[in-house]
């Protein structure tokens, strides 16, 4: 399955707004602003919890980020995926059917650091050649 550009895009548009919500409370003023993450390398097609999900890979060539794809019930929905100590924090966020979300959020927290590793690389090889 593919999605048209443009709603690729679009969703990707969301993902960046929704990245620079993510801890936007008084207290975080006074921190210096976290980088903001681009993620437009991919897409690659993955199912997680028995749904359609796309992912990118995030310029920092070690974040990734998963979203809804097209005709999922959990859509508009996208989890971020932050390399941690010696694991991928998972942050979710969305407002589609949770049961669909909460499927898939559970099937990315089970994937082992090389099926991470495998996914990362999946959507890195997208990268185009100039």
């Amino acid at each position: 399955m593919s999605m048209p550009d443009g709603e690729a895009k679009l969703l990707v548009l969301f993902i960046m707004l929704g990245l620079l919500a993510f801890g936007s409370t008084p207290a975080d003023a006074q921190q210096p602003a976290a980088p903001v993450l681009k993620c437009e390398t991919g897409p690659v097609s993955r199912v997680f919890g028995g749904t359609y999900w796309i992912v990118y890979s995030c310029d920092d060539r070690r974040s990734m980020v998963v979203v809804s794809g097209q005709g999922n019930p959990a859509s508009p929905f996208y989890f971020l995926l932050t390399p941690g100590a010696g694991a991928y924090k998972i942050e979710g966020e969305g407002n589609g059917d949770n049961k669909a979300s909460d499927a898939a959020g559970d099937a990315i927290s089970k994937l082992a650091p090389e099926d991470l590793a495998a996914l990362l690389s999946a959507t890195q090889s997208m990268l185009k050649s100039p």
